[in-house]
């Protein structure tokens, strides 16, 4: 970089460019060129887009009233009277088995091994075999800890906030967006390197999709400040122009690319169970749990049916594009789906990027009409009475009810398991 307003250094500047060898010039303009393609108008808009929305869910959580405690009988009920269920369970601190201290000191190996609580695992069996009932466990933990923990279940399973999905016998396929750039994992990964070998009990993940640092384990008020250093580090170095989103754990930092929330990819998700699992009846009852960061609790509004008009096209009218596309695929003996292995960038089911204007303006009767695989059948009769999300161990939080432990998660799903098998 030169200062325009310094004569002296334009000038010298411009003689040695002048007399640039030839092979200098082709790296520069590469670089040059990669860098221009990349950070484009498009992309500064959608970050500076996520940041203001990020705002309002800020905003909201501080001004939003605690939410009730579940009414567990009531949404019982609502589960046995009700043709189709779709149950949405996060994983960690939700169907985790509890770590016993037991007044020792944290066991922090036995605390990161995510297993699932132990008197969970006959109430799913039994809710799993309920042909009523599909359930999806959506976690960002990787692929491989969903597979371990729930491979004997007949489920769905979402890893890493969505990214990738599978039926439980079948292979995953991934639902990342086509143009998802994931250029910044390895400056990112050299920073938390970084950190966790200067904190002590800090550790990293390094998943397909994100990265998370986390310091539960360290010391409360020396983790504090190297998490506020190591922001410091990301925001000045190697994320300063990438497309990635910072999300904020209580004791962790994770960096994902734009756009990488549970709720974005639910749309994506259902679309696929949809077309898989050959729906023939709407569902009528949705009940969504989990440990969520406040980033990825737009996942509680995409099934409200309270929500306003003006938010909803731009979530659902997409499923409504790929069940209309995927319908004609099935008939014509086409999967439409690409195995997760494909490379970071590549489209792995055939979801429109953009609904139509048209489709935005009557997005109701186009979400009823398009999602049909049956005829006179739509995927959502979802009515308020019926929606139950659910946020467990917080008290400022977007969902409708609260949940205050694992353990009270464990007791609903055991009642409603006993209760459908009557």
């Amino acid at each position: 970089l030169v200062n325009p307003w310094n004569i002296t250094e334009l000038a010298s500047s411009i003689g040695y460019a002048l007399t640039m060898s030839a092979n200098e010039r082709e790296k520069r303009h590469q670089h040059n060129f990669l860098h221009v393609t990349t950070h484009t108008s498009q992309e500064w808009a959608e970050t500076f887009v996520s940041e203001l929305n990020d705002t309002v869910v800020e905003a909201q959580l501080r001004t939003r009233h605690i939410p009730p405690q579940l009414p567990s009988e009531v949404a019982i009920e609502r589960f046995l009277q009700s043709n189709n269920r779709l149950l949405i369970l996060g994983f960690n601190a939700t169907l985790t088995e509890p770590v016993d201290a037991q007044g020792r000191r944290i066991d922090q190996l036995k605390e990161m091994e995510l297993k699932l609580h132990p008197d969970l695992k006959e109430p799913l069996r039994t809710l799993c075999n309920d042909p009523k009932t599909t359930i999806v466990v959506l976690s960002g933990s990787d692929r491989n800890v969903l597979d371990e923990n729930f491979g004997e279940y007949r489920m769905w399973l979402a890893a890493e906030h969505g990214m990738f999905l599978r039926q439980t016998g079948g292979n995953w396929m991934t639902t990342m967006p086509e143009n998802l750039s994931m250029d910044w994992v390895d400056s990112v990964k050299h920073v938390f390197e970084y950190f966790t070998e200067r904190t002590p009990r800090s550790h990293f993940e390094l998943r397909e999709t994100s990265l998370v640092w986390n310091y539960k384990y360290t010391d409360i008020e020396f983790g504090k400040l190297q998490s506020k250093d190591l922001l410091q580090h990301l925001w000045t170095g190697p994320i300063s122009n990438a497309s990635v989103e910072v999300v904020q754990g209580s004791r962790s930092v994770e960096v994902r690319a734009v756009g990488v929330t549970k709720g974005a990819a639910i749309d994506r998700i259902l679309g696929e169970i949809v077309h898989n699992n050959d729906v023939k009846t709407p569902i009528d009852y949705v009940l969504c749990i989990g440990h969520f960061l406040a980033k990825d609790e737009d996942i509680y509004s995409f099934f409200d049916p309270d929500l306003s008009q003006v938010q909803a096209p731009t979530m659902r009218t997409k499923i409504a594009s790929y069940l209309n596309r995927s319908t004609s695929n099935h008939s014509a003996g086409k999967s439409g789906h690409r195995p997760a292995s494909c490379k970071v960038g590549q489209q792995a089911s055939t979801i429109d990027k953009k609904a139509g204007s048209n489709e935005n303006a009557n997005w109701w009767s186009l979400f009823r009409d398009r999602m049909t695989v049956h005829e006179g059948s739509s995927v959502l009769d979802l009515k308020a009475d019926n929606y139950f999300s659910c946020a467990v161990g917080r008290n400022c939080s977007l969902a409708r009810y609260l949940l205050g432990s694992s353990a009270d998660v464990v007791s609903l799903l055991k009642d409603m398991a006993y209760n459908s098998s009557c």
